[in-house]
C-alpha cells in the first residue's frame, strides 16, 4: 500500500469548493462536476474539518460564503490563476507562439498600421492566426471575446482592461486650394469660426477639433457644417472637392498635399494631437502571441505614421 502525499491533502476539494461558489450552490456544482449532491457535500465537509472554519452558511434553500469561506475563495482563485499562467508559460516556451488573435480597429488606421503588421507577423510564425475586424465603432473587447482592440483618443479608466499608449497621431487641417481661393485662409480660431467644416460625427456625437488659440492654450471649436461623415476618407475627398476646411491625420493628407490638391490650413503646432492606444483584458497572463502583437505595434505603429 503506498504511502499518500500529504499534499494531496491539502489541494483535496478546492477543486469543488470553487465550483460550488461559481456555480451557486451544491446541486448546480454537482450537475456541473457530473457528481452526486452527496459527494459535493462531503467533499465540503471534509475540506471544512481539516481548515477547522465553515466555509458556507448553509440553509435548507441556500448557501452562502461565510467571511472566512469568501478569503479563501479569493486565495484559491489566485493560485489557479498563478498556476494556469505558469502552464501557459511554459507550454508556449516549448510549442511557439500559436493561436488565434482576435483584434479591432478603426477602418483607416487598421489599413494603414495594424494591416502591414499582422501579415509581418503571420508570415514569421505560421501558427499565428489573425481575426481583425476593420471597423470604427467602438466594441466591448470582453462581451465581443475580442483579445485587443486600438483606440484613437482618450481611453476611459478601467478595472478590467489594460490600456498602452503606442503613437501618437499628428492632426493638422486642409482645404483645397479652390476653397481657400473663395473663402480666404484661416489663421485664427475666430477665423476659422467663419468657415465651413467637413465635420466627423457618429452616433449624433460630432468631434470636435482642439486647436491652439492666440494665447496659446488649446480650445475646443466645431465649426459650421452642412456635412458630417463618419469616415476620414470621405471627409478627405470632400475636402479635395471644395466642401470645406478638413481636420486630418498627416499621414492620410501628405499624398494630397504632394499632388496639390490640398493645402495646409493650421499645422500640427496649432493643432493637438491624439493619442493612439492598444488595450486589452486584464488578465494574470497574456499568451505569447499576443504580447508578440503588443510589442510589434509599439515598436512599428510610430514607423508606419511616418
Amino acid at each position: 500500500m503506498g504511502v499518500r502525499n500529504p499534499w494531496e491533502d491539502r489541494f483535496s476539494g478546492i477543486v469543488t469548493f470553487i465550483t460550488v461558489v461559481e456555480a451557486g450552490g451544491f446541486s448546480k456544482a454537482a450537475f456541473r462536476m457530473n457528481l452526486t449532491r452527496s459527494a459535493i457535500t462531503k467533499s465540503i465537509s471534509k475540506l471544512e474539518q481539516r481548515l477547522g472554519i465553515r466555509l458556507f452558511q448553509r440553509t435548507t434553500r441556500q448557501q452562502s460564503l461565510t467571511h472566512e469561506g469568501g478569503l479563501y475563495y479569493e486565495h484559491c482563485c489566485m493560485m489557479l490563476d498563478n498556476l494556469n499562467a505558469l502552464e501557459s508559460e511554459l507550454r508556449d516556451g516549448q510549442l511557439g507562439p500559436e493561436g488565434i488573435i482576435r483584434i479591432s480597429c478603426p477602418v483607416l488606421f487598421g489599413r494603414r498600421c495594424v494591416a502591414p503588421i499582422v501579415r509581418d507577423l503571420t508570415n514569421i510564425h505560421s501558427k499565428i492566426q489573425i481575426e481583425a475586424e476593420f471597423s470604427d465603432r467602438v466594441v466591448d473587447i470582453l462581451r465581443e471575446g475580442f483579445d485587443m482592440a486600438i483606440r484613437i483618443g482618450a481611453v476611459a479608466d478601467s478595472t478590467t482592461l489594460i490600456a498602452k499608449k503606442i503613437a501618437v497621431q499628428r492632426m493638422s487641417i486642409f482645404a483645397a486650394p479652390k476653397y481657400l481661393n473663395q473663402f480666404g485662409t484661416p489663421t485664427s480660431i475666430n477665423d476659422l469660426q467663419q468657415h465651413r467644416g467637413i465635420l466627423y460625427g457618429r452616433m449624433s456625437h460630432i468631434q470636435p477639433w482642439t486647436v491652439r488659440d492666440n494665447k496659446g492654450i488649446f480650445t475646443d471649436v466645431i465649426l459650421p457644417s452642412r456635412e458630417i461623415y463618419d469616415d476620414l476618407q470621405v471627409i478627405a475627398d470632400s475636402a479635395v472637392a471644395g466642401g470645406g476646411l478638413a481636420w486630418l491625420p498627416n499621414w492620410l493628407a501628405a499624398p494630397y498635399i504632394e499632388s496639390g490638391s490640398l493645402k495646409l490650413v493650421m499645422d500640427s503646432d496649432q493643432v493637438q494631437p491624439i493619442d493612439i492606444h492598444i488595450i486589452w483584458p486584464k488578465t494574470k497572463y497574456l499568451p505569447y502571441r499576443t504580447r508578440l502583437l503588443i510589442n510589434s505595434f509599439v515598436d512599428q505603429v510610430p514607423l508606419l505614421m511616418g
